[in-house]
């Protein structure tokens, strides 16, 4: 069953890019103490998610932070290389955090897979975003089939 709002978030490790290499985050450390913005995407590069869902994570970032978000974090099923260079290609700096869920075992947990065979892509996750205060989920947008709405940034915005 999907993660709730009001639930907490489970364990698990993702990966992310650093100047020394590929580094492992748990996510005990990615949401203990503070308030993240997860959001999650089919995967890197793809139509709507390299168009809109990040670029508007990007640009609103600074109004995501001014209204207490310590943390904004793309997650998608690919490897941390991908996610790395989709980062620099969209310019996202230091704004969005890139994280790697290469074999899609954490977007399982949270019960938000997404069957992508049809289109060539295997398994991955859903699109969505979560608001997670202190490891404990305040919101969960999860898309329908198809649809970019409820996970965008501005929406995100508007629940802060």
């Amino acid at each position: 069953m999907a993660i709730q709002a009001g639930e907490r978030m489970p364990s698990g490790v993702l990966k992310t890019m650093t100047p020394e290499g590929p580094r492992d985050i748990a996510t005990e450390e990615l949401f203990k103490g503070k308030k993240v913005v997860l959001f999650s995407v089919p995967g890197a590069f793809t139509p709507t998610c390299d168009a809109k869902h990040l670029p508007g994570f990007v640009q609103l970032a600074d109004q995501l932070r001014a209204k207490g978000v310590d943390t904004i974090a793309c997650l998608a099923v690919n490897d941390v290389f991908v996610m790395n260079a989709w980062g620099k290609a969209s310019g996202v700096g230091e704004k969005v955090l890139m994280l790697s869920d290469g074999n899609g075992e954490y977007v399982k947990a949270l019960g938000l897979e997404l069957d992508a065979r049809g289109f060539g892509m295997g398994l991955r996750g859903q699109r969505f975003a979560l608001v997670v205060n202190n490891g404990l989920v305040e919101h969960a947008n999860v898309e329908a089939p198809g649809q970019f709405k409820v996970s965008a940034a501005e929406y995100v915005l508007g629940q802060l």
